[in-house]
């Protein structure tokens, strides 16, 4: 049995994961009989954390909005800070945390009273944000919505708009949010097509939870980023992967453009770079930005794409064999 303290801090993350943990099932992650289980609850208690305890046969625990944010971890000021931090990269304003941020800002969000939840509000309605890129934004509000029923294993319901404009209500089992090119999708098992789907966050709309938890189902697919990449590329014709070889650490590669594309480590200081996209002009603008020699592998189409920018470069600087 691990320490007091090492199981106490185990407990919180244990409770910061999930909304409810039945009683006997949190014991038993942590290797503890019920009545130590209590004990233990009683301590996070006393140092500040607000955990709610239901009684009977189906009685367990789960981590509550307090009065106060708990006093172990930042003060109101810095938590608004974080909060606002969080959603800006949640965003996509830093690339390669995106989906990391979403998970943090559930978590500061679930424990964070509702004086501090408005002030975070005003701030965010008050500020517009500068965004690199022609992407479709993304409401951070829905993102920790979503995050939190994947999080929680609740059902979820929200309004869908689906490319060709036609509007429906959703009733969906959610499974995760995945950060793929410049969007984000929410993979979940729709409870009325049965079957699985992949939304665009930017067409969903009003997404509530239900209350109702259930069972998670097994993915038919290596994980939630293969399925949406294997479902853009059954429902877009005009949909193209593009990959090329680029001379140049996949480090460097990946802080410039890695939150639009896969970029995979080769040997002797090249990457791989992935990118499915329904335009050429944004994979010819991510390559040549980087500032290294490059390769394209596929599709054909780029390359002739890249030949004519070439073209029209050249003529820009008055080079006559343009």
């Amino acid at each position: 049995m691990a320490n007091t303290s090492s199981r106490t801090l185990r407990l919180l993350s244990l409770l910061q994961t999930h909304r409810f943990w039945p009683g006997g099932e949190l014991a038993e992650r942590l290797g503890v009989s019920v009545r130590t289980l209590r004990r233990d609850v009683d301590r996070l208690r006393e140092l500040g954390y607000p955990v709610d305890a239901h009684r009977g046969v189906d009685g367990g625990y789960q981590l509550a909005a307090g009065a106060a944010l708990p006093p172990l971890v930042v003060d109101d000021e810095e938590a608004v800070a974080l909060a606002i931090g969080l959603r800006t990269a949640a965003q996509g304003a830093i690339a390669g945390i995106e989906e990391s941020s979403v998970r943090a800002l559930a978590k500061v969000v679930q424990v964070m009273p509702p004086r501090l939840r408005r002030r975070v509000d005003a701030l965010r309605t008050a500020t517009v944000p500068a965004v690199w890129g022609n992407g479709p934004t993304v409401d951070a509000e829905v993102l920790t919505t979503l995050a939190q029923a994947c999080r929680d294993e609740e059902q979820l319901r929200f309004s869908y708009t689906a490319a060709g404009g036609e509007r429906t209500k959703r009733h969906v089992e959610p499974h995760r949010l995945v950060s793929l090119g410049r969007r984000w999708y929410l993979v979940a098992y729709d409870l009325l097509r049965h079957d699985w789907r992949s939304f665009r966050l930017d067409r969903l709309s009003d997404p509530h939870n239900t209350g109702v938890r259930f069972r998670p189902r097994k993915l038919p697919a290596e994980d939630a980023a293969a399925y949406v990449r294997a479902s853009m590329d059954s429902t877009s014709a005009a949909s193209q992967t593009v990959e090329a070889v680029v001379h140049a650490p996949a480090e460097k590669v990946r802080a410039l453009i890695g939150q639009w594309a896969t970029v995979e480590e080769l040997e002797e200081g090249r990457c791989r770079f992935l990118m499915t996209t329904d335009q050429l002009d944004w994979p010819a603008f991510a390559l040549g930005g980087v500032g290294a020699e490059f390769e394209v592998l596929q599709p054909p189409e780029l390359v002739e794409h890249i030949r004519e920018w070439g073209t029209r470069f050249l003529r820009a600087t008055g080079d006559a064999t343009a």
